[in-house]
């Protein structure tokens, strides 16, 4: 007898439909793609015999064929730097072959679940490329600068932790920073020199005649994480603020980072600051367009020493 599928034409006549449902759930799986970024990356990945590239060129082409592949058939995909000495201590720690496709797959399933992975929006390889490249740069100075805020420990004089107060020093900051630069959109940058690396971090903002200012959730939590570090070290740093409004000049104001407080800037420092080449300490010309405005007061002096 003809299954319930079939329609009486033979046994391939339940396929079709079959196969829509197939389609319509491997829409419902998203795909990862681990990709290698650089030529010294991928370089170390040829090591691997069932590795079937040779050429880096060749590589992102066809990576970019799949991404549009994945693209068409309406999946959704995630894309995240394979990092080949990442890989070499996961088959390690896991007792796996690391000269195979199946553990190639297992780590870059492990990477999806990470935050610096960015979803494919239709872009060419070679300008997803630095995009990914940014994505793990800040994901790596926020673990570092989360990690020297877990490290700082309490205070000698009043025991409270310095790198949870520290934080929220920063968040309240960051909010006077926005709500006093008035309506238009904000470019924050924070910079500070810590032990083992420079922690930068760059914010957004846009703030209307009415409401509080937006701030991306991920890109605060960054900017407010380098931020705090900066306060808990209690070291040099800094921190402007450019704002834009499409109507008037730029404004831009800035701030010392001294002895653990956020200290503002004079008009006068903060050209001296932006008009100096900051490798050779040589005078650069003023932006046109731009007024060089005094910091203002969003942080009180901290309480631990």
């Amino acid at each position: 007898m003809p299954r319930s599928n079939d329609t009486g034409t033979g046994t391939t006549a339940g396929r079709p439909a079959r196969t829509r449902r197939h389609r319509t759930l491997r829409r419902e799986v998203p795909s990862t793609v681990g990709l290698l970024a650089d030529a010294g990356d991928f370089a170390a990945m040829r090591r691997y015999r069932s590795f079937a590239f040779d050429d880096h060129r060749d590589y992102l082409d066809h990576v970019d064929r799949l991404l549009r592949s994945l693209a068409a058939q309406g999946i959704h995909t995630t894309v995240a730097l394979f990092d080949p000495r990442e890989y070499a201590e996961y088959c390690a720690d896991r007792e796996l072959d690391p000269d195979t496709p199946g553990a190639r797959t297992r780590f870059t399933a492990e990477l999806a679940g990470g935050s610096g992975v960015l979803p494919y929006a239709g872009q060419p390889v070679d300008e997803l490329l630095p995009l990914l490249v940014d994505a793990a740069v800040r994901q790596a100075t926020w673990e570092y600068a989360t990690s020297l805020l877990a490290g700082m420990g309490g205070c000698a004089d009043c025991g409270e932790d310095i790198g949870t107060t520290s934080f929220e020093r920063a968040a309240d900051a960051l909010q006077q920073l926005v709500a006093r630069a008035g309506p238009g959109h904000h470019h924050l940058v924070c910079s500070v020199p810590a032990e083992d690396e420079q922690l930068v971090a760059v914010l957004h903002a846009d703030a209307g005649p009415d409401g509080p200012p937006r701030v991306d959730g991920r890109d605060g939590l960054d900017f407010v994480t380098v931020l705090a570090a900066g306060l808990a070290l209690g070291g040099p740093g800094g921190l402007v603020l450019r704002t834009t409004t499409g109507e008037h000049r730029d404004r831009v104001h800035g701030w010392r980072l001294d002895r653990g407080r956020l200290v503002p800037l004079s008009a006068a420092a903060v050209f001296n600051a932006y008009c100096t080449d900051a490798d050779t300490g040589d005078p650069v010309a003023p932006e046109p367009g731009v007024e060089y405005c005094p910091g203002y007061e969003v942080d009180e002096p901290g309480p631990h020493h």
